[in-house]
């Protein structure tokens, strides 16, 4: 799924073919890629708070007024990298999908694609309550309307698992989805790398079993 193009119109000709963009067209949107590439591992590396426009801007090789012509504020710089992770997600959320498996098999895999992405730096840290970010965020139609997408896909697979007895029914769901989205920016996978004594995919199954079958023994 071209995820990039989610939810945007198609301009097409009179022959039905999607024109192809000019050169600079191409230059500027590929400019913009590595804008919010460089973006979003600065919100993984240091969080909105810390990052400066001055640091994209010289990650990048552009001139900070050159970086202002595509993104009028650090907030917007933000929500697009925002905007870009959702997009993988919604992407892999597709792909899952199309797999066969029960529904706690996928939930499993996408937990797994979230903390796979955390470990690579490349998910961008969740404003906090006080953020300039979060506010701005709220008023972000494109990253609402993704996040409701991606909300309604794991709200579906959460509710099937209960059905199945796979997921404890008497979880409220927004509870089991929160607990998700928060695999997204989990801190205990940082701890756990830094203690030396793990791969990173023994890190992610143990924070999986963690998450999935609980702290107690059955």
């Amino acid at each position: 799924m071209p995820s990039a193009a989610r939810g945007r119109p198609q301009l097409t000709t009179l022959w039905g073919m999607t024109p192809r963009p000019s050169f600079r067209q191409q230059v500027l949107r590929a400019r913009e890629d590595a804008i919010i590439s460089s973006v979003n591992r600065l919100l993984a590396e240091k969080g909105f708070e810390a990052m400066t426009v001055d640091e994209v801007a010289a990650d990048v090789g552009i001139a900070k007024a050159s970086l202002y012509k595509h993104f009028p504020s650090k907030e917007e710089l933000a929500a697009a990298a925002m905007v870009r992770v959702l997009d993988r997600a919604l992407a892999f959320l597709d792909q899952e999908g199309a797999r066969a498996g029960t529904p706690i098999d996928h939930l499993k895999a996408v937990a797994r694609w979230t903390m796979q992405a955390q470990l690579a730096g490349e998910m961008p840290s969740l404003p906090s309550q006080n953020s300039t970010l979060r506010g701005a965020l709220l008023q972000h139609r494109a990253y609402l309307d993704r996040v409701m997408m991606v909300s309604e896909r794991l709200g579906a697979w959460i509710t099937a698992a209960q059905a199945a007895g796979e997921i404890s029914p008497k979880l409220p769901p927004e509870a089991v989805l929160y607990t998700l989205y928060a695999r997204a920016c989990d801190p205990v996978l940082a701890f756990l790398r830094a203690g030396g004594q793990l791969s990173d995919e023994q890190v992610i199954e143990v924070v999986l079993k963690t998450c999935f079958d609980g702290l107690m023994t059955r």
